[in-house]
């Protein structure tokens, strides 16, 4: 199976994207063709700035990656699909490791936040607290590890996609043998 047919088996589809409540706000771009080609440097770059999007620490994910997507003419489909990187399950992991490095680049003692919502507080009162505390380095290690995980996966996606057509070749070579 190429990596084409890949993402056209789990990529949404046209009608889906233009359906979905939130992303109603996009549909005068959505008739750009090239948004919906799936070729090597489009696909790439959906899935870069998915990834990139999905390390934004806010519920805006989808809707950065649809922007970016239109903005810079990469796959709308693949960014949208990327975009979930994050999770239930791996977002705690993400934010942690993010607010880490943003502790260590700025130099900062890491706050020690033993309940991410105590029993006893209110979301609110979290955020006048803790949140307060730790969204600055949060920020810079989101940024730095969401740039850092996009240009990983673009070149990983490259690779991948050259790789398939050089076996691709191989294969049509041998057969014309």
């Amino acid at each position: 199976m190429t990596f084409r047919n890949l993402f056209k088996r789990y990529i949404p589809h046209k009608k889906s994207v233009e359906s979905n409540g939130i992303l109603k706000i996009f549909a005068e771009y959505l008739h750009d063709p090239n948004i919906w080609h799936i070729h090597r440097r489009s696909s790439a770059g959906g899935a870069a700035i998915g990834v990139f999007c999905a390390f934004i620490p806010l519920p805006i994910q989808t809707l950065s990656a649809a922007a970016l997507a239109i903005f810079f003419r990469m796959n709308l489909p693949v960014s949208i699909l990327f975009s979930f990187f994050t999770n239930p399950i791996t977002i705690p992991f993400i934010f942690f490791y993010s607010y880490k490095l943003g502790s260590i680049l700025l130099g900062l003692e890491e706050s020690q936040i033993n309940n991410i919502i105590p029993d006893n507080t209110s979301v609110i009162e979290w955020f006048n607290t803790i949140f307060i505390n730790i969204w600055e380095p949060l920020l810079i290690g989101c940024f730095i590890l969401g740039l850092i995980s996009s240009a990983t996966i673009y070149f990983l996606i490259r690779l991948m996609w050259r790789f398939g057509a050089i076996i691709k070749w191989g294969k049509r070579h041998k057969s014309k043998k």
